[in-house]
């Protein structure tokens, strides 16, 4: 077979945080692709405190324990690594309360996956396989008070420790990728919904209530009011964005390599208005607003958002809210298991 009509080699692929509710949902499309043919997968290797159950017919390899330990990072490239997804978190609320926690794992941790990729590509005389570094960011990195309209053009100026980890990761993402240690893009993601009903330490859990609360007919108090403006994504739709961006050209992405993906940007008030169509008038009764300023200043100020770098490299949001709505909740498994 001529080489340059070969087809390409499955990849071993790599996914922090694996056991959290966006690794598992990409975790399972990535095994969906490989069971029906359309994403062969060489290996998969995840890393979470606790493991990622076995699939049948897919060399999957688990390896418990934090990425802040450079231990548990080598055990997982025991391999060579060609994709890494790296989701892993200590995520806002509790980054902000337990510094060194937050510290080890959103920056150490990733500077210890960054150096792992470039002792890959050093081995063989700097011939191993260079990775694509795929790293979870934040809209958070942008902080608050934001201005009219937030595009690519707008200075980071983060209001938190855990947006300043993320944006401190995104420079080393893009000088590991300058100096050839890995060929990395950073995706700063707006909220994901739903979340699963667990502690998480996200001071934004509420949005994810209030898709699913009303809807099975239990109050929910909303901390901000019907006026506020926010952004979101579905968890699909950021498993679309993270998958594409395994194999979007380098050449599409901007010399820092950050791109802010679009998501869809609406009140509290079209939220509502959006599950009332979707669930009926009851919806409405079930919903009580009471503003708290501080989360309203972090989540609920937010302006139009544009991404005209992110679309031009073929990513995408939900398209609007009853989409958005629809995607969200059909992706959470019965008995609200955590996806």
């Amino acid at each position: 077979m001529n080489p340059a009509t070969a087809a390409p080699r499955a990849p071993h692929v790599l996914v922090t945080g694996a056991a959290g509710f966006v690794g598992r949902a990409l975790v399972a499309r990535l095994l969906q692709a490989h069971a029906r043919g359309t994403g062969p997968l060489a290996r998969l290797t995840t890393i979470d405190l606790s493991a990622v159950p076995a699939a049948a017919g897919v060399p999957l390899h688990a390896v418990e324990g934090s990425i802040a330990d450079a231990a548990v990072v080598q055990r997982a490239f025991a391999e060579p690594v060609d994709w890494v997804f790296h989701l892993a978190s200590v995520p806002g609320g509790t980054a902000e309360q337990h510094y060194e926690l937050g510290r080890d794992v959103n920056l150490h941790g990733t500077l210890h996956l960054l150096e792992a990729c470039a002792a890959q590509v050093a081995r063989a005389g700097g011939g191993g396989p260079v990775p694509r570094f795929v790293f979870a960011s934040t809209v958070g990195v942008f902080g608050a008070p934001l201005p009219p309209v937030v595009d690519d053009d707008t200075s980071p100026c983060p209001a938190m420790t855990y947006g300043t980890h993320k944006l401190m990761a995104e420079a080393a993402v893009a000088d590991f990728t300058r100096r050839g240690g890995c060929d990395g893009i950073s995706l700063r993601l707006a909220g994901v919904l739903a979340r699963p009903p667990a502690p998480t330490g996200q001071r934004s859990a509420f949005l994810s209530e209030l898709l699913r609360g009303p809807a099975a007919g239990r109050e929910v108090v909303c901390p901000m009011s019907p006026e506020a403006t926010t952004w979101a994504s579905s968890t699909p739709n950021a498993v679309d964005n993270l998958l594409h961006a395994a194999s979007v050209p380098a050449a599409l992405l901007p010399r820092h390599r950050a791109l802010t993906l679009p998501a869809l940007h609406f009140s509290m008030a079209e939220l509502i208005d959006a599950l009332v169509a979707r669930h009926g008038s009851a919806v409405r009764a079930c919903v009580r607003f009471a503003p708290d300023p501080v989360v309203e200043a972090l989540f609920g100020r937010q302006p139009p958002m544009h991404t005209p770098a992110a679309l031009a490299a073929g990513f995408c949001d939900d398209g609007d809210l009853a989409t958005l709505l629809r995607r969200a909740t059909e992706a959470e498994p019965p008995d609200g298991d955590t996806p």
